[in-house]
């Protein structure tokens, strides 16, 4: 009986230290997992505040600049400065309350525009108008002639094609408010304003029917 008790014993000791071991390991690769998890999350934030820190409110020059009327040139690099100059455009454009902006309208004579009409930011370089179809009728602004808004007759729906930050080719269709912000921001890269085209300026007492109220500021 003491040699049982004694391999009884000795067998709980094994067991203890085998679960012990096993918890140590456990212990340890948690440990690992929470470490790692910490150092993603802190380089993820470092980046972020990085890309946030490194964006800047651009000057958006106005209509008696003539810079606004000349042609834009393609886009031949997409590099560090290509996407610098994206990011802050994308800022300045939310900070002034637009959908859209062009490239010239921050004094770069580059094909590049930004938008957003409420389904998330779009940004476009070297776009080109593949076509169009129908009309629409409706009042525009622009953050490079504040204070004013037009009637403008645009196509309802328009097929584009264009490069994103990266050099990549896609197509888009639009239709309705994309499209005009489409529209918009493209006379942009060719020194073309929507009062060149507009069939009368609105005031403040005018209440056009069907008013996009939210493609004032492009």
């Amino acid at each position: 009986t003491a040699e049982m008790r004694a391999d009884l014993v000795r067998f709980f000791c094994f067991q203890v230290f085998h679960f012990a071991q096993i918890c140590f390991l456990i212990d340890w690769m948690m440990g690992k997992c929470v470490h790692c998890c910490k150092g993603v999350g802190r380089d993820l934030t470092t980046r972020q505040k990085e890309r946030k820190i490194s964006m800047a409110l651009r000057r958006i020059i106005c209509i008696e600049d003539d810079l606004l009327r000349k042609k834009s040139r393609p886009v031949d690099k997409f590099d560090e400065k290509l996407h610098k100059l994206l990011d802050d455009m994308a800022e300045t454009m939310y900070n002034a309350n637009g959908v859209g902006l062009a490239a010239p309208q921050v004094a770069v004579l580059r094909r590049v525009v930004v938008m957003d009409c409420g389904d998330g930011l779009i940004e476009m370089v070297n776009p080109e108008i593949i076509e169009t179809e129908g009309e629409q009728d409706g009042p525009e602004g622009c953050l490079s002639v504040p204070g004013r808004r037009g009637m403008v007759k645009r196509p309802m729906k328009v097929r584009a094609r264009f490069q994103d930050r990266n050099g990549e080719w896609y197509e888009i269709e639009a239709e309705e408010l994309l499209a005009r912000c489409i529209m918009h921001e493209t006379d942009h890269l060719d020194g073309q304003l929507y009062v060149d085209i507009m069939s009368r300026e609105l005031f403040d007492e005018d209440d056009p029917q069907d008013e996009e109220t939210e493609d004032s500021k492009a």
